[in-house]
């Protein structure tokens, strides 16, 4: 984050605490997207991912007045969104995330931003959702801890130490989970890669699977 928008973040911040809904209101704008795309790395599960986003924020309301700044804002949000993600998983007593039809809701997301895929070739287009159901189930065979550190890593863009102050544990686990996690993910990719029905790199399979 650059020091121009962590200074509106700050700003923002001092609004809200003053009691200016507005600002909070922007700051709302600000993570909305990023908020839910952390919980459904997460969770796994749109509805719920949706749910939780909500709540963040709502809790981050409530709570605006006891953040003193120590940490960025963002980090403090993410740091709210991670354990009501992880409460909620555990409150529903899976361990196992549900998978969604990969296919079809990334056809249709395709769609709804203006027919992203027109002109590409229909089979080049089927292998791009095939691709995408691979990395999308793999995600969701790592643990809770796995797919937190590869969202905020390889998606959001954190570094070691802004995870670890989202997750609470020191910078070293924050390596060992991130090492681990991707470990993880090569060694169930792996039967793709070796039949060719997967073809990236390690940074790309982080991005598309989150």
């Amino acid at each position: 984050m650059s020091s121009r928008e962590a200074a509106l973040d700050t700003a923002l911040v001092s609004r809200a605490q003053e009691g200016d809904r507005g600002a909070f209101g922007e700051l709302v704008e600000r993570y909305q997207k990023r908020v839910y795309s952390v919980a459904y790395g997460i969770m796994r599960n749109r509805d719920d991912a949706w749910d939780v986003a909500q709540e963040a924020f709502v809790k981050a309301y409530r709570n605006i007045h006891r953040f003193e700044g120590e940490s960025a804002f963002f980090t403090w949000l993410y740091r709210i969104t991670y354990n009501l993600s992880i409460d909620h998983i555990r409150a529903k007593g899976r361990r196992d995330v549900k998978l969604v039809d990969e296919n079809r809701e990334l056809e249709n997301a395709l769609q709804q931003e203006g027919k992203a895929t027109s002109g590409v070739n229909p089979a080049e287009r089927a292998d791009r959702v095939e691709l995408s159901s691979i990395l999308h189930q793999a995600m969701g065979k790592l643990s809770e801890n796995h797919r937190a550190v590869i969202v905020l890593r390889e998606v959001e863009g954190l570094s070691y130490e802004e995870i670890a102050d989202v997750l609470g544990v020191k910078k070293g686990t924050i390596m060992s989970r991130l090492f681990h996690a991707r470990k993880n993910l090569q060694t169930i990719l792996a039967p793709y890669v070796q039949t060719g029905e997967l073809s990236i790199d390690e940074r790309e399979l982080s991005a598309e699977g989150a």
